[in-house]
């Protein structure tokens, strides 16, 4: 079929980058806002703009609130198809409590589920979850949405279709093919380390591109390997469920044994039991982990078996001064505040898996290495990306002397994903300005506006994409990326008219969270009027004729599709 194999490889790599690209366009874009997607969040809600907190007191402050939930409505609604017969009224049986915080974020996420009764599985639950001011235990508005931590993370891994965990599988299947393109690539370029110094912005568009294309594709070689395949790792279970589907009853005799193992009991003993100090619990974690000279930051409190005779408290260490996502659990009688455990140290796997998710999901407190992700996916971005235009330059004189469309669609898809996607969640960003605090369903408005932006975006570039078929340059291009700068001011001008924190404000006081996200967004509006300028004199250009020979051949030597 192919010459040689450098040849099958640059096939490969052309045609699987370009049909997946389009989703990895977004998981890269994403999940480089996921990097700071507490940040976003506080930028999103001004109620949650203060400084984060440590965990507070269990006794005084998160027992009644504990003790006051109940499960969401929401959760109830998806549960009616997992019963037989009809839903309960109530649901007193209380499962577990959760608490969970970061270091960057300075409001306190509780969680609890409870026994749901006539289930199809015995093991099934409903949920409930609240957010608190840790400073006073105040109660903040759950029904605002975190654009940062609930729309934009999950968008990153699971493009939020959740129909049968459908997302997950196309995000799964992009980053295989991914590794896939990342090894073909290399393949088809010998002369891959003179390529990571060449980069030729006054060469005709085709060979720039290409230039950064290649550029981009190698600088972040090592990032891009180690995201896809630690991404995969995470989600490992949920692409190969053997333990929910063919080893379940396996499964479930090895938690029970494991349970006997450790002395941490895997059901109820159905005796009414009592809840001893959980404060003193966590002094006595915090003591231990400071003899094994550990930062004693609480990350994660829980609560299992509430109620009941056979009910212990876990605490779990923040863990921040490491990469590997590695909580150094104590567990404790919560009758009687009594050492059930403390986790031994990892077995190499083990440790090998935690390293990995950790690298991946960076919860460790090192700003620079944050930056350093941030840019690690924007040259991801700016690869993808490059990719689309040489594959429409590549193709675009030859689709219109035979009058297809391909190119055209092509470029159309590409817009509308590259700056299509920016103008999406800048208008989510100005929408959250704009939209009453009290409007009902406030978040699922924010959420229509994404979409409805993102679509408008994506009809805009197939009307101004025509000129491709002319074999030249779209100026849908240039116009989405002005649209992209004029809102990114605007999206920081409504931040400071609508709360007043204004970037002398939030710089003066330190506080960087919006600062950062107001800062980030002026440059990405800088960035975007260059790139519209360039692009329009490019968009006025007539389209050339005929390539010198020597040009022609570089380009077909470097990638060839």
């Amino acid at each position: 079929m192919f010459q040689n194999f450098r040849l099958s490889m640059a096939w490969l790599h052309t045609w699987f980058g370009l049909v997946l690209g389009f989703v990895l366009m977004a998981v890269f874009f994403f999940g480089s806002l996921s990097v700071f997607d507490r940040e976003i969040d506080r930028w999103a809600i001004p109620s949650t703009r203060f400084e984060p907190q440590p965990m507070p007191s269990f006794d005084k402050m998160l027992l009644p609130v504990f003790q006051d939930m109940k499960p969401s409505a929401q959760s109830i609604e998806q549960a009616r198809s997992r019963v037989s017969g009809p839903m309960a009224d109530s649901f007193p049986v209380v499962k577990s409590w959760g608490a969970y915080t970061t270091h960057r974020d300075p409001v306190l996420s509780l969680f609890s589920s409870y026994e749901l009764p006539n289930a199809k599985d015995p093991e099934d639950s409903v949920f409930g979850d609240r957010t608190i001011d840790p400073r006073n235990g105040r109660l903040l508005p759950d029904d605002h949405l975190k654009i940062g931590s609930q729309f934009f993370y999950p968008l990153h891994y699971s493009l939020h279709l959740e129909w049968k965990n459908l997302g997950y599988f196309i995000v799964g299947f992009s980053a295989l093919v991914m590794l896939v393109a990342l090894v073909s690539g290399v393949v088809m370029h010998r002369k891959i380390f003179r390529e990571l110094f060449t980069f030729r912005p006054r060469k005709h568009t085709q060979r720039s591109t290409l230039d950064l294309h290649n550029l981009t594709g190698v600088v972040a070689l090592p990032f891009h390997f180690i995201f896809a395949f630690s991404g995969l790792v995470i989600f490992g279970s949920i692409y190969f469920p053997i333990t929910d589907t063919q080893l379940k009853p396996l499964h479930d005799l090895h938690e029970k044994y494991e349970a006997m193992e450790t002395g941490l009991p895997h059901d109820r003993a159905g005796v009414p039991g009592t809840l001893a100090s959980v404060d003193a619990m966590v002094a006595e974690a915090k003591r231990r982990w400071a003899a094994r000279d550990m930062a004693g930051d609480v990350g994660f409190l829980s609560v299992q078996h509430v109620g009941d005779a056979n009910s212990y408290v876990s605490v779990y260490r923040a863990g921040t001064d490491r990469i590997a996502l590695t909580g150094e659990g104590i567990h404790f009688k919560a009758s009687t505040g009594e050492v059930l455990r403390e986790d031994p140290p990892l077995t190499p796997v083990a440790s090998v898996n935690t390293f990995l998710t950790g690298l991946h999901l960076q919860h460790f407190r090192h700003w620079l290495l944050r930056w350093l992700y941030v840019l690690g996916g924007l040259s991801g971005c700016a690869c993808i990306a490059t990719g689309f235009v040489f594959f429409v330059e590549k193709r675009k004189r030859q689709h219109a002397k035979q009058e297809r469309g391909g190119a055209r669609w092509v470029d159309a898809f590409a817009v509308s994903t590259v700056t299509g996607m920016l103008v999406a969640t800048l208008a989510m960003l100005i929408g959250n300005r704009l939209l009453p605090d009290d409007l009902p369903a406030r978040g699922d408005w924010e959420k229509y506006i994404f979409c409805g932006a993102w679509l408008l975006a994506f009809a805009h570039a197939i009307w101004r994409t025509a000129p491709v078929a002319e074999a030249r340059m779209a100026p849908a291009w240039a116009e989405q990326c002005w649209a992209v700068a004029a809102m990114a001011v605007a999206a920081v001008l409504l931040n400071w008219a609508t709360t007043g924190d204004h970037l002398l404000r939030t710089i003066g006081q330190g506080y960087w969270p919006v600062a950062g996200v107001d800062l980030f967004m002026l440059a990405s509006a800088a960035v975007a009027v260059m790139a519209a300028r360039k692009l329009g004199r490019r968009a006025g250009m007539a389209p050339a004729v005929a390539r010198p020979r020597a040009a022609a051949a570089g380009v077909e030597e470097s990638a060839r599709a």
